[in-house]
Formats: structure tokens, C-alpha cells, sequence
């Protein structure tokens, strides 16, 4: 069981970082935009297999990996899009939309209509948790501006 999660993080690991490579992020950035999405991958996967729905699922791992995206931009002083943008790849709900599109080229509209419903509340989700993790941080971030001229 744990071996499947290891080949999780290290597949998302390497979806990442490829498209890491494929978006001209900086070398020294790689192992950095890798680790964001298989952190955010893997909070996915483990809500996934615990029965939680996909849609909670998608929103839990988002919110991971744009904590973990906020963290690397600062620690590497380069823009947060761009750990987002790599990270975010294993959580897009590409299958989805792909059947969704097949079922209207099929003339399967009821059932295109599903998938392409629940593609976009997989996206909706992948958005709102990406906005929340940054609403929070500067929030945050304004409280201790505040505090600290406080102190001064």
C-alpha cells in the first residue's frame, strides 16, 4: 500500500517538473515546482482513497499546493504562478473534458453534459482553492504588517 503512494508523489513529481521544463521554469526551480504538485497530488489521492468526493478531493489538494507554491516563491524569490502553474497539472481534470467532448461528437448529449458538469466543478474547486490559500495568505500577511508597526 505505501509503495502505491510512493509511486504517486513520484509520478506527479515528474508530471510536474515536466511541464516545469515545457514552461522554461528555471533549473533551480524544478525539484521546487515537482514537490508542489506531488504534495498537491498526493493530499488529493489520499482524500481520494479515503471516499471523499472527487470534487473536495480536487479543492483539498489546491489548497495544498498553493500553500506549499506561496512557501517556494518566497523562499526562492520567484513569482508564485510559476509553482502554481506546474503544480497544478496532475489535479486538472483533462480525462473529463476529453469524454466530454467525445460524448458530443457522439451526439451523446445527456451524458457529455455530465462530464463536462462535473469537469467544471472539478475546475471550480481547483480555483477556489488556489483563491482561499491566497485570500488567507494575505490576510495574514496584513495582520503582521499591522503588528509589527505596533511595535515600532
Amino acid at each position: 500500500m505505501l509503495l502505491i503512494y510512493f509511486y504517486q508523489f513520484v509520478l506527479s513529481f515528474f508530471a510536474s517538473a515536466s511541464f516545469g521544463v515545457l514552461f522554461n521554469a528555471p533549473r533551480n526551480a524544478l525539484i521546487s515546482c515537482g514537490a508542489t504538485g506531488a504534495f498537491g497530488w498526493i493530499v488529493f489521492y489520499l482524500f481520494r482513497e479515503g471516499g471523499t468526493d472527487l470534487v473536495l478531493s480536487s479543492f483539498l489538494g489546491a489548497l495544498t499546493l498553493s500553500a506549499i507554491a506561496i512557501l517556494n516563491s518566497r523562499r526562492m524569490k520567484m513569482p508564485i504562478i510559476l509553482f502554481i502553474t506546474c503544480g497544478i497539472i496532475p489535479l486538472v481534470p483533462g480525462g473529463l473534458a476529453y469524454d466530454a467532448m467525445r460524448h458530443v461528437v457522439l451526439n451523446e448529449y445527456m451524458t457529455a453534459l455530465e462530464y463536462g458538469f462535473e469537469a467544471a466543478l472539478i475546475s471550480l474547486a481547483i480555483a477556489m482553492g488556489i483563491i482561499s490559500t491566497e485570500m488567507a495568505d494575505q490576510i495574514l500577511q496584513t495582520i503582521r504588517r499591522k503588528l509589527k508597526r505596533e511595535e515600532v
